[in-house]
């Protein structure tokens, strides 16, 4: 029994709301299970209520937690004083054994060599494996006895395990007290042999001072080891002595390290600079640099300042970090460069700076990591949520490293098979109770019982809990258990106000095109509901959502070798492919991305459209450093190792380059273009009618079967005045990617000048390296005072002929048989489509026409009335009449499907891997969803025809719902988007509380909508 006397937090023990923390020394128990913990029921207020009781025993590695949550008093509960607890496995934490290092530090025999400043140490093991800095003496009472000259501090202290080898150690003060300075002789540091049977005593030198007023003025030394003294006791009972001398130390090194401040107004400082060196033997710890070697004020603007730090070799170079501590006057810092020799082997290393050390500027940091300029290695350290090293454990770089040697943070990550992304949306309840600051996670559950490990849903930068009402999202990645069947959702709460209310817990899978949304409403708590903290949710009660397949792609992206190349500007893409083209997506720039000379590497879920043919990425030029030099971008599938290079090699700057903030590049694919080049004629005709001309800025989008071409602005025309009156105005394209043949423009100006309505004739559109003119024909106004007040327009191509709706048409099927079985027996087909469902097709089998072996592909062609959009299929496996069917189950192994649309080329793939039974009767079958559409031109063509969509927008009754801001709407769909379109009528008070709005819109056919 141990007594809780002394607290280091509080004088006044055990108060309401309090935390207190005992040093309790006892033997080693081993494992802990069970806390036994009371009181004597003495004093005015005995009664006592504990929360929890949490023990941390640095020997072992844990820091455990042992749940009260209950009255120690006479007159509560059930009047018990003493309670035993039992830790909960999931709040335990797990970090670096400690273990006991016997420190003794000689000072030496020379005038003043003691000292009154805190000392500290570090202890460096292989592999750069190092303890946290910890000061050597507790309060200033210690401090007054020990460090004085001609003396030996002994100190016993548990640190982190730093393995078999101790390679060097940091001593330091803080330069603190009358009299700081230092001067030490030597370092004695005694630890147990591993398998503790004796000790090993290691001896650094030092004879140094450690003073700003003495020797080179430094306060921090680092040592390396000289000898090695083992005792060690044998079998017979004898202590065996072995002194010897250690082999091949680190050797102690001076590197020149020289700071280049930026050449740019206002970039010198005049606070206190500090670096840290990072190498792949150690560090050098945080270093002040107090004097420069070549300058008397050093940082100022457009200078080099050179400083000297001693340090054991850190070998490799990869890395430093710099901070200021933002004093002074003129505290803001513009690094351009830092240059790193090393004096014993001459090796030098550069990193590219070009970053402000600033409260004012750029992302407001005082503290930077870079790294030199040709390392490749791993960046994981600038990690700072659970989403980057989430992105990490993703990653190809995992692919080949055996888990078992992961350690620091990332060991929480990484797990055995494949494992790929998910994205988890909790709602917690409005009860009064309902909120938690447990810590939450997930079990998926997939077929055949095959189950992830435990995903801990985590925040960023250490928030915890859920608050009543809030909906929380996260990006995890797990196990790919195939189709997810059921999932657990649970806490590591166990006492009585951990309990959590969720009312709504939604999981999508990208890689599987699914959202599933579960409605919950229910307590997850000891004391609440069935008093359990975890529940598995069946996914039958799931709502499901088809939101799309995607493809996991490792994206790398290049920025060049040219001062000022790296940007601080939003960076976004758009994709383009065969089989369609993506939404813009933006760059996540974090942190260190995106910066000169320097390949970043990143994941990106992009929808399943390969091959693709070319890529868009603009910036907005926002930022203190609006341009960048973007060098090439790589994309690798990490399904199938598929690579696509897209190359530029030039400025996005308005100032720069080809002065724009747009580039489209050509998808490379094993050397081969995927695109055409060519140039564009744009011819925009204003009608003859009064007022037709306009003053305003004017846009276009070009649609073809390759893509569009982006925003146009129509600026360089051969007439001055441009858009008059029966005026034709002519603007030249030139290095454009080919569209191919055209289907759609966008026409829209931005209502700006002394007139901007226009009345548009029509615009014709000329492909230079095809020498075809495609005409859109348009004889309407954009204007917000005439005609229907809309100053956006599309215009189908007028080239291309719309036919009428077909009535029959031919479906090609091609069915793929796997492995898992084949048949002898007919096989039956329904397709389920947008507008009619077909009848039934049979396939019948025969010795002569044999179908379905295992392995193989069969076609088949189906006529059959038009049935619109393929949505689904119903697969039969029907046995043949008079055919004996046999007590086992047989089945049919069907792979997948696919389903083209003969006259317009549409392309339908149903990927079923499922086993369908051999049947007597119709009624069993299997229905499949469509998984991937491949939408032809010819079809996209027939579908633009103009149409009025009516938006109808209802406000709340909320108090001050309503809204006088200028309200905008995009609506998507399978055909495309309207492209922002403003909510306006005239003389009309829109938006207010309670009310029903309605517009109408006038666009081209947008097919199936999907958002808005």
């Amino acid at each position: 029994m141990a007594l809780l006397k002394s607290s280091k937090t509080n004088s006044d023990k055990f108060e309401r709301d309090s935390i207190e923390i005992f040093t309790v020394e006892t033997l080693d128990l081993g494992d802990l299970w069970k806390v036994r913990i009371g009181h004597d029921n003495t004093g005015k207020a005995p009664g006592w209520f504990v929360d929890w009781v949490e023990v941390d025993a640095p020997s072992l590695g844990k820091c455990m937690t042992f749940p009260c949550g209950r009255w120690l008093a006479r007159n509560e509960e059930d009047g018990a004083i003493v309670r035993d607890l039992f830790h909960t496995e999931l709040q335990t934490r797990l970090y670096t054994p400690f273990v006991p290092y016997e420190i003794t530090l000689y000072i030496s025999d020379v005038f003043a060599a003691g000292t009154d400043a805190n000392i500290f140490i570090v202890i460096y093991g292989c592999d750069g494996v190092c303890t946290e800095q910890k000061f050597l003496c507790t309060n200033k009472r210690e401090q007054k006895l020990f460090f004085e000259r001609k003396s030996a501090s002994r100190f016993i202290m548990e640190l982190e395990d730093v393995g078999e080898v101790i390679e060097k150690i940091r001593i330091g003060h803080d330069n603190t007290g009358m009299n700081p300075g230092w001067h030490c002789s030597y370092v004695d540091i005694r630890r147990l042999l591993p398998d503790k049977d004796g000790t090993e005593t290691l001896t650094f030198p030092c004879d140094r001072w450690l003073a700003t007023s003495e020797d080179d003025k430094k306060t921090i030394r680092e040592l390396v080891p000289y000898d090695i003294f083992t005792e060690k006791y044998m079998k017979d009972g004898s202590l065996r002595q072995i002194y010897k001398e250690v082999e091949e130390p680190l050797d102690i090194v001076l590197y020149s390290v020289q700071i280049f401040t930026g050449n740019v107004p206002g970039a010198g400082t005049d606070a206190k600079v500090y670096i840290t060196i990072y190498g792949d033997l150690g560090d050098t710890g945080e270093r002040y640099l107090g004097k420069s070697e070549n300058r008397t004020n050093k940082f100022e603007r457009g200078t080099a300042d050179t400083f000297i730090i001693e340090a054991a070799d850190l070998g490799v170079i990869y890395k430093i970090k710099l901070r200021h501590d933002n004093t002074k006057w003129c505290a803001d810092w513009y690094v351009e460069k830092v240059e790193i020799w090393n004096d014993t082997n001459e090796d030098e290393f550069l990193f590219l700076c070009g970053r402000w050390l600033s409260l004012k500027k750029e992302d407001g940091r005082l503290e930077r990591l870079f790294y030199e300029k040709e390392y490749t290695g791993d960046r994981s350290s600038n990690c700072s949520s659970p989403a980057d090293f989430w992105e990490i454990a993703l990653s190809s770089k995992m692919a080949d490293v055996d888990i078992a040697t992961v350690t620091g943070p990332m060991a929480n990550y990484v797990q055995e098979g494949p494992v790929i992304p998910y994205y988890v949306s909790v709602t917690t309840g409005k009860h009064k109770d309902a909120a938690t600051d447990s810590r939450a996670f997930i079990i998926l559950i997939g077929e055949d019982d095959e189950r992830s490990n435990r995903i801990w849903l985590d925040y960023p930068r250490g928030k915890k809990g859920f608050s009543c009402g809030s909906v929380e999202e996260f990006y995890v990645g797990g196990l790919d258990v195939g189709i997810i069947k059921k999932i657990e959702l649970g806490h590591d709460g166990a006492s009585p106000e951990s309990c959590w209310l969720v009312e709504e817990l939604c999981l999508a899978v990208p890689t599987q095109g699914t959202k599933y949304t579960l409605r919950c409403n229910c307590w997850l708590a000891k004391d609440r509901g069935d008093g359990v903290t975890s529940r598995v949710f069946d996914l039958l009660d799931a709502m499901v959502v088809n939101i799309g397949v995607k493809v996991l792609y490792e994206m790398t992206v290049w920025t060049g070798d040219v001062v000022g190349g790296g940007t601080d500007s939003n960076i976004f893409m758009t994709l383009y492919g065969i089989n369609g083209s993506t939404e813009e997506m933006q760059l996540d720039k974090k942190k260190a991305r995106f910066e000169r000379e320097q390949n970043d590497t990143f994941l990106m879920e992009i929808l399943d459209i390969a091959p693709f043919t070319k890529m868009r990425i603009r910036i907005d030029g926002l930022g203190s450093r609006p341009e960048w030099f973007l060098e090439r971008v790589l994309l690798k599938n990490m399904n199938t190792g598929d690579l696509t290079m897209f190359y530029y090699g030039d400025w996005l700057s308005q100032r720069k380059g080809k002065k724009t903030l747009v580039c489209e590049m050509c998808a490379v694919i094993d050397g081969e273009e995927m695109m055409e080049w060519t140039s564009y004629t744009v011819s925009v005709k204003t009608s003859d009618i009064l007022g037709a001309g306009t003053d305003a800025n004017v846009f276009i989008i070009i649609f073809g079967e390759n893509g569009d071409s982006g925003t146009l602005a129509l600026k360089q025309s051969a007439n001055w005045n441009k858009f008059e009156r029966n005026n034709t105005d002519t603007f030249n394209f030139s290095d454009m990617l080919s569209l191919g043949h055209l289907c759609k423009l966008r026409v829209w100006h931005d209502n700006k000048g002394i007139f901007p309505g226009w009345h548009l004739s029509y615009i014709d559109v000329k492909d230079n390296s095809r020498d075809e003119t495609f005409r859109f024909q348009c004889d309407c106004w954009l204007s917000k005072s005439e005609g229907d007040r809309q100053t956006v327009r599309d215009f189908a191509c007028a080239n291309n002929e719309i036919h009428d709706e077909l009535e029959e048409t031919t479906y090609e099927i091609v069915i793929e048989t796997g492995n898992g079985g084949e048949t002898r027996e007919n096989v039956w087909l329904i397709l389920e489509g947008r507008k009619n469902r077909s009848k039934e097709f049979l396939v019948e089998n025969s010795s002569r026409q044999r179908a379905f072996r295992k392995g193989s592909t069969d076609t088949f062609e189906f006529d059959s009335v038009y049935l619109g959009d393929i949505a689904a299929l119903c697969v039969g496996h029907l046995a043949r009449e008079d055919r004996f069917i046999p007590k086992r189950e047989l089945v049919w192994h069907v792979k997948t499907i696919t389903i083209t649309e003969m006259e317009y080329g549409n392309v339908y793939f149903f990927s079923c891997d499922s086993l369908i039974p051999l049947k007597r009767k119709r009624k069993y079958f299997k229905v499949f969803e469509v998984t991937k559409t491949t939408e032809s031109f010819a079809s996209k063509v027939q579908s633009l025809v103009p149409v009025k969509y009516e938006v109808i927008v209802t406000t709340g009754y909320e108090p001050g719902a309503g809204t006088d801001a200028n309200v905008f709407v995009t609506i998507f769909g399978a055909n495309g988007d309207t492209g922002k379109r403003e909510l306006k009528q005239k003389m009309r008070n829109l938006f207010e509380r309670g009310s029903t709005d309605r517009f109408f819109l006038e666009t081209l056919e947008l097919g199936e909508l999907r958002k808005q």
